[in-house]
């Protein structure tokens, strides 16, 4: 049965389907949550959650990523946020926090203005590898070229080329696209690329060398990116179907495993759990994270996309702070909403599923299941 729907009489469209629309389904089985892995792999490094902070000014500061790695997770930090620009970027966030919503995005683009040093990009780095976790930075593709080097000197373990989205055939007129394939094929350290939302863009990023995907358009809290430009993907399907695109690349590359790591719309430990359902190795966590009381966005939170010089495509938005990093990942929990207690979550729908780890869990049933709220269904 095809899944397109038809718009009009030039124009069919594929039905697509957000985490919301969709839930797992217990099974016949089920375990002890003690009995329950979320170990995860890349390259050659472990961690014990598959908990990636993204490379979010609001989410992840030096001492946050060093915190996060201290859980278990990874820490991204963005090499082109207030970290590279300012050598004390703490006035600039507590001013971003305390704007009013009508002047954030003029002023965040002023401040934003300010150009990136790479001295400061050496010291971020170092700070984070002196204190004994997995170093991790992440840098635009339009950035990449120009600053990689300083990157890769100052020893980053895992390196991450992000944007709205990211493609490994951007052909350009104005200057010379940065060659994906060739880039990572020189480099020494594990590359993950994104965001991508179709089976095509993710298998040719695969082909380039990438040690990871990531999968996501326009999907976060503070992205306005439907508004601004018509473009969306829903997430369940975005992921889906990248989950397909590796396991069609594994066959074609003899057995090469790329991770898929869903990057945005997942707020809360119930979309958590349905983005592993549908094929996820790992999740970048935004929003989630920038609720924890040490976020340097203070309870506000906001993406490159809301300070973009000529065309913001995001804003920032208000999350208000619900517990410490370590409530946020571990709990306790203190309300019923998905906030608190991620990985404690994570675990125990794994356990009611049967399942013991997260490559197993991508094998669950799902339903669609059109979320209303309010409802008791």
């Amino acid at each position: 049965m095809s899944s397109e729907i038809e718009i009009g009489k030039g124009k069919r469209g594929r039905r697509g389907y957000s985490l919301d629309d969709i839930a797992v389904i217990p099974a016949r089985r089920t375990r002890d949550p003690e009995d329950v892995s979320l170990d995860w792999q890349i390259d050659a490094y472990k961690f014990d959650l598959p908990f990636i902070g993204a490379p979010m000014d609001s989410a992840m500061s030096p001492e946050t990523v060093i915190a996060l790695g201290k859980h278990g997770g990874l820490g991204v930090l963005d090499l082109e946020g207030l970290w590279t620009r300012y050598e004390d970027p703490a006035p600039m966030l507590a001013e971003i926090a305390q704007l009013p919503a009508e002047m954030a995005t003029a002023r965040m683009q002023e401040l934003y203005s300010a150009p990136i040093q790479a001295e400061l990009i050496t010291s971020r780095l170092e700070q984070i590898r002196e204190a004994g976790v997995t170093v991790a930075g992440a840098l635009t593709p339009q950035r990449t070229q120009q600053f990689y080097k300083t990157v890769i000197d100052a020893g980053v373990d895992i390196f991450v080329i992000r944007g709205t989205t990211v493609s490994a055939e951007h052909v350009s007129s104005q200057s010379e696209p940065l060659n994906l394939k060739q880039f990572i094929y020189e480099l020494d350290v594990p590359v993950i690329v994104g965001g991508a939302a179709t089976y095509t863009a993710a298998l040719h990023l695969m082909r380039t060398g990438a040690a990871g995907v990531l999968v996501g358009f326009g999907g976060g809290a503070a992205a306005t990116t439907r508004k601004t430009l018509g473009l969306h993907a829903p997430m369940a399907t975005a992921i889906a179907d990248i989950h397909a695109a590796r396991r069609d690349y594994m066959d074609e590359s003899g057995g090469r495993y790329v991770h898929v790591i869903a990057d945005g719309g997942l707020g809360t430990s119930g979309e958590i759990v349905k983005a592993f359902g549908v094929g996820a190795d790992a999740v970048m966590l935004g929003t989630a994270l920038a609720r924890s009381t040490e976020a340097p966005g203070r309870g506000m939170h906001w993406g490159a996309e809301a300070h973009h010089p000529e065309l913001p495509r995001g804003h920032r938005v208000e999350l208000g702070t619900v517990g410490s990093l370590e409530q946020v990942l571990f709990g306790p929990g203190r309300t019923a909403i998905g906030e608190l207690n991620l990985a404690g979550a994570l675990r125990r729908a794994l356990a009611t599923t049967g399942y013991v780890d997260l490559k197993e869990f991508q094998r669950v049933d799902v339903t669609v299941s059109p979320y209303q709220p309010g409802s008791v269904v």
